[in-house]
């Protein structure tokens, strides 16, 4: 289990080496440990990344270099701080690991409280980092993910579905009347809706592995990787049932004296660019508002 303090994975070959470092840390962090070059890639890919690496360079099959290197040239990686601890002390090694990416380098022996103070020193840094990216890519105003994560996010699963010939489909929602339920309620209110829905889709969408983001205004999407046309229309129509069922009161709506949301859904074809996908899905939106609003509508 995560300690407050974080996760450390600890490479070397040597068994002291690692028992010695471990020691120092264990009371604060949670420790993992790798005695090669290839089991710390794995570790470092486990599903609960560590925060910070502390990287031995000599090792039997694969050195601290290439592994640093590895890491950093992985997406999933290259924001895990990685402190090198190795005999090798000269200007020319250090500089060489401090330009690979590392952001500290220690050299044996070392002095117990050096390494200590250096490991909480770059786990706060990227506790740090860790929350303005967050923040980035947060919408402020609902607290799910922003225009520019979905773009991301999008285009990362796209390519996924290029490579893997994998279904993937985009639904586009509007929250049906909004501009009314805006003057007759007030922003305020309006704001809170916006609240309500975004809670409301990302309730609805636990346990699902997509995201639920906010595209602008009153629009929001859900990307559904691995999920073929047909399962996103039930999908949609879930979330569509699930918000309508909230009750919230909006009686200058043309639909009903409720808040409803209209949605449109397209399946993603190889050759598709992020544009081409979304004005699909926005073509289908188009259609369920202008079909009588508060329904699904695919095209495929």
């Amino acid at each position: 289990m995560k300690r407050n303090g974080g996760k450390v994975l600890i490479v070397d070959d040597e068994r002291l080496n690692i028992t010695v470092l471990a020691a120092l840390m264990e009371d604060e962090y949670d420790i993992v440990v790798a005695k090669s070059g290839e089991q710390a890639l794995k570790r470092a890919h486990a599903e609960q990344a560590p925060d910070l690496i502390l990287l031995d360079v000599i090792m039997p099959d694969i050195d601290g270099y290439e592994v640093c290197r590895r890491l950093k040239e992985d997406e999933s990686t290259r924001h895990i701080p990685i402190i090198f601890i190795t005999v090798k002390g000269t200007v020319e090694e250090e500089t060489r690991g401090l330009e690979m990416g590392a952001v500290d380098y220690i050299t044996k022996p070392f002095s117990p409280a050096i390494v200590k103070a250096r490991v909480a020193n770059h786990i706060e840094l990227k506790r740090q980092r860790d929350m303005l990216q967050h923040l980035n890519l947060t919408d402020p105003l609902t607290g799910i993910a922003n225009r520019r994560y979905f773009d991301d996010y999008l285009n990362h699963e796209m390519k996924l579905s290029e490579q893997n010939l994998s279904p993937l489909s985009l639904v586009m929602l509007d929250i049906d009347s909004f501009k009314d339920y805006n003057d007759n309620y007030g922003h305020n209110s309006g704001d809170k809706c916006l609240r309500q829905v975004a809670t409301a889709l990302d309730k609805c969408s636990e346990g699902l592995t997509h995201l639920v983001a906010r595209f602008g205004g009153e629009e929001f999407a859900l990307v559904l990787p691995g999920t073929t046309s047909e399962q996103a229309i039930n999908i949609a129509e879930k979330h569509r049932q699930f918000i309508y069922d909230l009750n919230i009161p909006h009686k200058a709506s043309a639909v009903s004296g409720r808040v409803s949301v209209s949605l449109g859904i397209a399946g993603y074809h190889p050759g598709d660019t992020t544009e081409t996908l979304v004005e699909r899905a926005d073509k289908a939106l188009y259609r369920a508002k202008h079909g009588g609003r508060n329904k699904s509508v695919l095209i495929s």
